[in-house]
């Protein structure tokens, strides 16, 4: 017997994984990467991981589908921001069983806990999530499984019942008591990993989504920098050295490259079909983060001789 772990790397996910191979299950992890991590050293951190819990992890690019079919359009809307947690979850799920046949898999684990998060992880919610994506009852929440309705696993005598959990509620108390009995450490915190329910986040990409279409491209590039709305026109500039390499990086066909000519500053990205009015007034945004009150800016093997201006006169354009 086989089965396939959503693997977040939080406590719940990785007990979730111990409770079933205490049941001499094998388990392999399932990473659903959807580009809006906060953590750049996510995979690494998987990777370590799943070696301490000796399991195989597959790593699954879903960005491209996850952006055309669910970020825009979520089926039960959004939580504070830009998180439509409910159609997320389906979709991960659904992610998951694509690949049940391949991995020889019979059935899914997730580390979701009943009442955990406000909106994703009520008892209501987490029926919508099956509603969406579970119609074969394949999806086992070992941690809150004696609170909830019997799966296909434990109908069919894969799992048994009685070794499951029947945690509930944000009180982490029963996690922390498992952490010791595994001996576990170095897990990541709960909570705060999806950049589409950080607030900031969330106005760059609804202001970007107004007018542009986003891509797996452009998802890193809203990670970094100060973002400048200039008259329907999409500028970014780096706010420190870190930040370059991303903005220099960019391989999408939405913006064109920003450079100071011949003397230290940040990069920038400006939209391809801007005008020259436009053009020459992101130069004078970006000579302003420098520190020089003057000097030239190539955009597009063009340079702009600009000049300083005011950073009052900057703010009201930041998103």
């Amino acid at each position: 017997m086989k089965a396939l772990a959503l693997f977040s790397g939080g406590l719940d996910s990785i007990l979730a994984i111990k409770t079933i191979q205490d049941q001499n299950i094998e388990v392999e992890g399932i990473y659903i990467d959807l580009g809006f991590e906060a953590n750049k050293k996510k995979i690494d951190y998987l990777l370590q991981m799943a070696k301490k819990l000796n399991i195989k992890l597959n790593i699954v690019d879903k960005k491209d589908e996850y952006i055309k079919n669910i970020l825009f359009n979520p089926v039960y809307g959004y939580g504070k921001n830009m998180n439509p947690c409910i159609d997320c979850h389906a979709f991960m799920i659904k992610s998951a069983k694509e690949l049940l046949e391949e991995k020889t898999a019979s059935f899914i684990i997730s580390g979701e806990v009943i009442g955990q998060r406000p909106m994703s992880q009520r008892k209501e919610a987490m029926q919508c999530v099956n509603k969406l994506s579970d119609k074969e009852n394949l999806v086992l929440r070992p941690l809150s499984a004696k609170l909830l309705p019997i799966t296909t696993p434990e109908i069919k005598g894969w799992v048994d019942r009685e070794k499951l959990l029947n945690i509930s509620g944000r009180d982490r108390k029963r996690q922390m008591e498992l952490a010791i009995k595994y001996d576990l450490e170095d897990y990541e915190s709960p909570g705060g990993g999806c950049l589409l329910t950080d607030i900031n986040f969330a106005k760059r990409l609804k202001d970007y989504s107004k007018n542009l279409k986003l891509t797996p491209n452009e998802i890193d590039i809203l990670k970094v920098g100060r973002h400048i709305n200039y008259k329907g026109f999409k500028i970014i500039i780096s706010r420190k050295a870190e930040e370059n390499p991303v903005l220099k990086s960019y391989q999408g066909d939405i913006f064109e490259k920003m450079f100071p000519a011949g003397f230290p500053g940040p990069v920038g990205l400006i939209q391809k079909n801007a005008p020259e009015k436009v053009k020459q007034k992101a130069a004078d945004f970006m000579i302003s983060y420098t520190k020089f009150d003057e000097g030239g800016i190539i955009i597009n093997d063009e340079s702009y001789n600009s000049k300083k201006i005011k950073k009052e006169e900057i703010k009201p354009f930041i998103i």
